[in-house]
């Protein structure tokens, strides 16, 4: 949101600050603002993110691995159960056809899960993890 005021603000600085050394202080200032707004937000979410994870209670903690488990057992009936049931509706002789999910919105987040996933075993190879 920050990014779509920056050009028009740094334009409007020509004509309002004759000093140019000035007037390009506050352009750069302004066109870091919503960088620095970004970052600050994102520290604040992994700070939220380890008060969760902390936490004993199964809905507050276990959203993670439920997440996690959908998007395997999403995938599990796509790659598996649908091209085995389908093959053996065919042997029975029936016209049936078992419909794959759409697993378009699912994927990114099974992706990026596996992704920390596999940042987080390269830590532990390189011993730079954490035990806790």
């Amino acid at each position: 949101m920050l990014e779509l005021l920056v050009q028009p603000i740094a334009s409007l600085l020509d004509k309002f600050i004759p000093d140019a050394d000035e007037r390009n202080r506050l352009a750069h200032e302004i066109s870091t603002m919503a960088e620095r707004h970004a970052h600050e937000l994102a520290k604040a979410q992994i700070e939220v993110n380890k008060e969760e994870a902390k936490s004993s209670s199964m809905f507050v903690s276990g959203w993670r691995p439920a997440v996690g488990w959908i998007c395997a057992t999403g995938m599990g009936f796509n790659f598996i159960c649908v091209p085995l049931g389908n093959f053996f509706v065919d042997l029975a002789g029936y016209s049936i056809e078992l419909v794959a999910l759409d697993l378009s919105e699912m994927m990114p987040v099974l992706m990026g899960m596996l992704g920390l996933g596999a940042m987080r075993s390269f830590e532990k190879t390189k011993g730079v993890a954490r035990n806790k």
